[in-house]
């Protein structure tokens, strides 16, 4: 019996750098797995025109392929069309926390590209390898890191597939990074400076098991929030799937030419593996008991994530690998920042402890790679650890501030007990930042994001209404802090409707006009809705595709939105990169203070909880070096009551006056006015303010 024909000479190869690297005499492979008692590196040659479709299973020697933990081998070989994948024998011990399996074969964690596939396309034949080879040849022009101020950001947060999805995008590639590049003009035009991208790391949107309860159809892993990879990009995202490593560098580099940052949400709290009765796709295989955190006694998953297993991010190997992904993004894929999803997680230990020093956060904000890089935290997780404030004291994270939502949301459903706290957000959440000596601009505001009701929704509707989803109304959030405004969803009820768009206006304008980093989620402008969806991960469909006719039928929402960001933009005194100084009492805020609350009356405020109106004056600068505006803003938060307010006096004795540039209750174009056109507002004379609307009022510096 002849021998198999061996298609490559090897030599023993480099333990680092981990993963596949092309080397001139050939390839080097390397995978970390310290239990391991065999690895072997599967090659899977495609046909050519001189021969058939090839495998090679090359068997690596615990002595001469192994350094340490690292498994390694040299090919040599000029292909680069090669796919390749690990099978791993080990014990198999779940006392121990091991479940090797060497009928599996393995992703290599560190691969760059799985075999490329569209969106909704089943995944490959779980028998043959998947890892592909790549060469980044992408032309950069000169690509540069923006690396705008942290305090003059507006971002906007999107998920690639649902942004252009729908036919009324009219983009020539719906759903993908090519359609980003497409809508640059109308970001543009809205004035952000960053796009937060959910996650476009390799998922498996196939692997839902729950079913639409009409259809019956199986519903998808929309979000993305499952992650089978840290390195490999989603390629059901791109026009042309096997092209998406350079369609997404396309799109970077166009934002960037457009002045637009890339921020990444990335997932390192599980992985799509899941539970014990997951698929085991790679880090399970190759080393269950390093990569997760398991119980001590029974090494069952220790779940903080909600999702079936907790990634072990302070072990070694893990912050490694972690540190690795994020270098990648940055250096390879010029990303400019990082969205943490339950990013508490980052700060358990190997047990799943609170660590008070994480080594994880600290190597994040302090690796020299990642300096200039923005890094924000979801300072939460699912096992109920709430670190917003408290997550780090340093200086380099940014924070989701939950309770900004929670209390501009309060606020305007007309809760009691909510003007003090708003107020606090307001003005930067000093009781959160002040006191870890961190800044404004740490708190990234918000009101809705991908993961709760829209805008929209949020006015329209009391209760849930998840139905869709599969799970009978159980899942999603059920503390929305939400007032549907008097109808429970759609409404022919003219009043309700104005009063919806009345309240989408004056949250949109705290949140732009608060102290931190505002954080728009996309089609809130237009009033996107998810129909009362507030857990919409497994909605392919119009819930979470994004209706463009919208931005026409709701244009005043939309150019609202557009002349607040403007606002904010061209005037630094909301861009603080300090806290307020202020003092109490009448004469001292009239002369020192930088922010001056009141209630109904000039200098007399009311943190009662029966009271729901605050006003502000925001002190500019009048030195001959930074001439700035003074703003007076009023807010209303009564449900059905309208408001006056007494104006104050302009700071300093000015004997100028107030022009009132913004009125939530009215409609465009009369909303918002330009300041050469609005109405002159004597200090001391009365204001009118509409139940659950907002005033703004200015007064320019007579550089302007």
């Amino acid at each position: 019996m002849s021998k198999k024909k061996i298609l490559f000479t090897t030599s023993k190869g480099f333990a680092l750098p981990a993963g596949c690297t092309i080397f001139s005499e050939g390839i080097n492979f390397s995978i970390f797995s310290r239990h391991a008692e065999a690895v072997t590196l599967v090659i899977d040659l495609p046909a050519t025109s001189k021969a058939p479709r090839q495998q090679e299973r090359i068997s690596l020697h615990p002595k001469i392929n192994r350094t340490g933990d690292l498994w390694h081998i040299l090919i040599k070989t000029d292909r680069e069309d090669l796919r390749y994948g690990y099978r791993i024998t080990g014990p198999t011990a779940k006392a121990k926390g091991l479940v090797y399996d060497n009928q599996l074969l393995l992703l290599d964690p560190e691969s760059h590209v799985h075999i490329p596939r569209a969106w909704g396309e089943q995944t490959a034949d779980q028998d043959l390898p998947r890892c592909e080879i790549i060469k980044h040849n992408f032309d950069w022009q000169d690509d540069r890191p923006l690396n705008i101020p942290l305090e003059k950001s507006i971002i906007y947060e999107l998920h690639v597939r649902g942004f252009t999805c729908h036919p009324s995008s009219q983009v020539s590639h719906p759903g993908t990074y090519q359609g980003i590049i497409e809508k640059i003009p109308y970001l543009q035009e809205l004035g952000i400076t960053a796009v937060e991208l959910m996650p476009v790391t390799e998922f498996d949107e196939n692997d839902n098991v729950f079913r639409n309860p009409a259809s019956g159809k199986l519903l998808k892993n929309f979000w993305g929030y499952n992650p089978v990879s840290f390195f490999a990009l989603k390629s059901g995202y791109a026009a042309d799937p096997h092209q998406h490593i350079n369609e997404f560098k396309a799109m970077v580099l166009a934002l960037h030419q457009a002045g637009i940052e890339v921020i990444l949400d990335m997932v390192f709290n599980h992985t799509g593996e899941g539970g014990y009765a997951g698929t085991t796709s790679s880090f399970r295989g190759i080393d269950n008991s390093i990569y997760y955190l398991l119980d001590t006694a029974t090494k069952e998953y220790l779940n903080f994530s909600g999702c079936g297993n907790t990634m072990n991010c302070n072990h070694p190997v893990v912050r490694e690998l972690i540190r690795d992904a994020l270098r990648y993004w940055v250096m390879e894929m010029h990303i400019d920042g990082f969205r943490f999803d339950l990013a508490s997680i980052l700060g358990r230990d190997t047990s799943g402890h609170l660590l008070a020093n994480p080594p994880m956060i600290e190597m994040i904000a302090e690796d020299p790679v990642l300096r200039d890089t923005k890094i924000i935290a979801e300072a939460w997780d699912a096992a109920g650890l709430y670190q917003v404030g408290t997550f780090s004291t340093d200086a380099r994270w940014a924070e989701w501030n939950g309770m900004f939502r929670d209390d501009v949301r309060a606020f305007m459903a007309g809760l009691d007990n909510t003007v003090g706290n708003l107020a606090t957000r307001i003005a930067g959440s000093s009781d959160l930042y002040l006191s870890s000596s961190r800044h404004p601009f740490n708190s990234i505001n918000f009101i809705t994001s991908h993961d709760g009701f829209t805008l929209y929704d949020l006015v329209s509707f009391n209760e849930k209404h998840n139905e869709e989803n599969g799970e009978d109304n159980r899942d999603g959030d059920n503390h929305n802090i939400s007032w549907n405004s008097g109808a429970e969803g759609l409404t022919s009820n003219k009043k309700i409707e104005a009063l919806r768009f009345r309240r989408m206006r004056s949250m949109a304008l705290i949140m732009l006009l608060s102290q931190g980093v505002p954080m728009i989620s996309a089609g809130d402008e237009f009033a996107h809705s998810k129909k009362g969806n507030n857990n919409s991960w497994c909605q392919d469909n119009n819930i979470n595709w994004l209706n463009w006719d919208l931005a026409e039928k709701n244009k005043g929402l939309l150019r609202f939105f557009k002349q607040c960001i403007d606002l904010r933009k061209n005037h630094s005194i909301f861009q603080r990169t300090s806290f307020f100084q202020h003092l109490e009492g009448k004469q001292s805020a009239e002369s020192h203070s930088e922010i001056i609350w009141q209630s109904l009356t000039p200098f007399e405020q009311d943190w009662s909880a029966e009271c729901h109106t605050l006003a502000f004056l925001i002190k500019g600068s009048r030195t001959d070096s930074n001439r700035s505006d003074h703003f007076f803003i009023m807010l209303n938060g009564n449900r059905k009551q309208e408001a006056i307010f007494t104006l104050p006096p302009l700071p300093d004795n000015s004997k100028e006056s107030w022009y009132q540039i913004i009125d939530t209750s009215l409609d465009a174009p009369y909303n918002f006015v330009p300041l050469q056109q609005a109405p002159e507002r004597i200090p001391k004379t009365r204001v009118k303010v509409q139940a659950m609307g907002a005033v703004v009022l200015q007064s320019p510096s007579s550089a302007t």
